[in-house]
């Protein structure tokens, strides 16, 4: 029978696929390429109470769910959903952390060429009654989004065939015109229920995005509503998030699941949200989201192998960079959940190969970068990792640098998360560092900036950046891992309340003097005041430094390679492991 193109969202077919044809993506990106060359040189209505099963999380039991003899005959519907989040503009295979016997294990992962295989297979086990979901922070965290400012990773995402993606907090990175149109050009549906216009003109108080997306799978209405960080203008440069204004969850998410099951006739309901584990899971017990299934998380990077129950709802997240996908399987019978399945799935190269269209598309969207990103700036014979919430040895590189130019008695780095490890290689015993590296590093080229503050300052700001790591109220808890430098170490207390958790601090070795005045270098936050500095307020003869943290890093890589950056107890708790590898404490949870 001849197929009947009806341009069903989540057809697989080469027609009627939500993908654009690929060799229109790739003309597309060479005309953009081009003249970035010459200018630069059944059921509708369910309203049955849902029972949520719980899923085994096995291979096993997909297969079980797939062979039921309800869902055969058609008296059942078989619902998957899968998802990821963080990629982070990482296009290619790389390094992987995980933690195993307690020790660090790195393998092979990710790739948005071995990303496309995986999804492709998994969609067509369950061709017609799947959905593909991004959580954000996608098109910021490399070489080729920071030089195209996110627009040459629109063609790849739409290649993959997303049906939903959500605006993570890194989305605001190239400013809120940049975010509508790199956003605006892809071909998935887009949600999120509390960015707002805060502007004068005839958007002022809109949404930026439709607040909620519905989709019918199986004869089933599902309904998906969306929620970035409302913290976002506080974690990122200000000046990124100029013209939008964001809210709590709590304001308007009971009256959209009340939109959604009473009017929209939705059987089952999920939160989409960017907001980092710990606040998903605080936001899971609160009653506003009653009659939510799930909330599929995303921002801090975890890896939830075994849903996460609240009181209202469960929760999830997928890891990053493109390394995992999370994937649902519901049964769902007159409106019952009656059974479900929920795995963390790797996207394991050796499993699945590399996709010859998108490494071809790869190529092309890579091809005006390629030189100067593969461009070797230095090689590190220890590993370059980021996971460790209190001292890693990536940011002890970056702070190492900053020192070594400027000699200030402390030199600081935001407690950034993205950047996939780097392993040297076994047998060189070495790893190259390269352009794209850097950008992954530090895909803000900050200016550089120093300043002068006096102890208590420099200890009254360590206790806000532990509270918004380690606040009791997850709501209060900033995505990031603590903030890092060189030249001072710091001991604290994590358990401890607000103005309580720092027990001391040594600069050059001796114990901070809290009214002796130090010389503070870190990197520029845009739109800041001018005398705030890495978030510490009312420095005294604040000035810039005339050097980007880009150049800064090459300039070091070229005295000093190759490095060998470790934890070296900059950082310390009285009452957690130097590899401690999540915020979220209280839960039957572990990073892995």
């Amino acid at each position: 029978m001849k197929h009947q193109h009806t341009n069903h969202p989540n057809c697989t077919c080469s027609s009627c696929n939500t993908p654009p044809d690929l060799a229109n993506e790739i003309t597309a990106v060479n005309r953009r390429n081009f003249l970035r060359t010459s200018l630069l040189g059944g059921l509708g209505y369910y309203t049955a109470p849902l029972v949520a099963a719980t899923g085994t999380g096995t291979d096993q039991h997909v297969s079980e769910i797939t062979r039921s003899l309800a869902v055969k005959r058609g008296k059942a519907q078989h619902i998957t959903i899968l998802n990821t989040s963080d990629i982070h503009a990482q296009l290619l295979t790389h390094d992987e952390f995980f933690w195993e016997n307690n020790r660090a294990v790195y393998r092979k992962r990710g790739g948005l060429a071995v990303l496309k295989t995986m999804l492709d297979r998994l969609r067509a086990e369950n061709p017609l009654n799947t959905v593909v979901i991004d959580g954000g922070d996608c098109f910021q965290g490399g070489g080729v989004a920071a030089l195209s400012e996110g627009r040459d990773i629109v063609p790849l995402v739409n290649y993959l065939g997303y049906n939903l993606m959500l605006p993570g907090n890194w989305e605001v990175v190239y400013g809120k015109e940049m975010l509508q149109k790199d956003l605006g050009g892809y071909n998935a549906y887009k949600i999120c229920a509390n960015m707002y216009h805060d502007t004068q003109d005839e958007f002022a108080g809109d949404l930026l995005f439709p607040p909620y997306w519905t989709t019918m799978l199986g004869g089933v209405k599902i309904g998906f509503i969306g929620y970035n960080d409302p913290l976002t203008p506080k974690r990122q440069s200000p000046a990124y998030s100029l013209g939008i204004r964001f809210t709590k969850p709590e304001e308007n998410v009971a009256k959209y699941i009340r939109i959604l099951k009473q009017y929209e006739g939705c059987a089952m309901v999920f939160l989409v949200t960017h907001m980092g584990l710990a606040q998903q899971v605080d936001l899971a017990t609160k009653p506003q989201v009653e009659g939510v299934a799930y909330i599929l998380g995303a921002d801090t990077h975890e890896r939830v192998r075994t849903p996460i129950q609240g009181k209202y709802a469960k929760v999830t997240e997928p890891g990053a960079f493109g390394s995992f996908v999370a994937k649902l399987d519901f049964v769902v019978e007159d409106g019952i959940v009656k059974d479900h399945n929920y795995q963390l799935l790797d996207a394991d190269p050796e499993k699945y190969p590399a996709h010859k269209g998108m490494k071809k598309l790869i190529d092309t969207v890579r091809a005006p970068y390629a030189k100067e990103l593969d461009t070797v700036i230095g090689q590190t014979k220890t590993t370059l990792v980021r996971y460790y919430v209190i001292e890693n040895p990536m940011d002890n590189l970056v702070t190492d640098a900053l020192m070594w130019m400027f000699k200030p008695d402390i030199a600081l780095s935001n407690g950034f998360r993205f950047c996939p490890p780097l392993v040297p290689d076994a047998k060189k015993g070495v790893a190259n560092i390269t352009n794209d590296y850097l950008w992954s590093m530090l895909p803000v080229n900050s200016d550089a900036k120093t300043g002068q503050v006096t102890g208590k300052q420099l200890w009254d700001w360590l206790e806000k950046e532990l509270h918004n790591v380690f606040a009791k109220d997850p709501a209060k808890r900033f995505g990031g891992w603590v903030v890092r430098f060189k030249g001072m170490e710091v001991n604290f207390t994590m358990y401890n309340d607000l103005g309580k958790r720092v027990n001391w601090v040594k600069v050059a070795g001796q114990p901070i003097e809290m009214d002796k005045l130090y010389t503070v270098v870190a990197c520029e936050r845009e739109g800041d005041p001018d005398d705030t500095l890495c978030r510490i307020e009312k420095v005294q003869n604040p000035r810039k430094l005339n050097q980007t943290l880009h150049n800064i890093m090459r300039e070091y890589l070229k005295k000093h390679s190759p490095v060998a950056p470790k934890i070296e107890g900059r950082c310390t708790a009285t009452d957690a492991p130097e590899t401690l590898l999540s915020q979220l404490e209280g839960y039957d949870y572990v990073f892995r």
